[in-house]
């Protein structure tokens, strides 16, 4: 069975930083690709970051470039997101999830297990 669990989100003032990690069990990371998304309230779930199986292609949001940095610990099979100068706009729930394909795609409806989320709330 495929288990993903997203910890490390919280409460942040603007222009701080969290990390969040995504913890696979049944799944091996190094043989996926792994996006990250976030939902804010009443409105869609978008791509924000991912990182392919071979840790080589890691495309980002516009919206995070430069601030976000997407990682892999294939020895700890953890996926993190390192987040700098958060924004208000940043709040949202954020998911990790994996797909089969050639490449991480942007597209939530191309990846198959999610995790459950963890809560990021970025105060201005």
């Amino acid at each position: 069975q495929v288990q993903l669990v997203e910890s490390g989100g919280g409460l942040v003032q603007a222009g701080g930083s969290l990390k969040l990690s995504c913890a696979a069990s049944g799944r091996t990371f190094r043989d996926y690709n792994v996006g990250w998304f976030r939902q804010a309230p009443g409105k869609e779930r978008v791509f924000v970051a991912g990182i392919s199986r071979s840790g080589a292609i890691t495309p980002y949001a516009d919206s995070v470039k430069g601030r976000f940095t997407v990682s892999i610990d294939n020895a700890k099979n953890t996926v993190f997101l390192e987040m700098n100068s958060l924004k208000a706009e940043d709040t949202a729930v954020y998911y990790c999830a994996t797909n089969n394909g050639p490449i991480p795609y942007t597209s939530p409806a191309r990846y198959d297990y999610w995790g459950q989320g963890t809560q990021v709330t970025v105060s201005s």
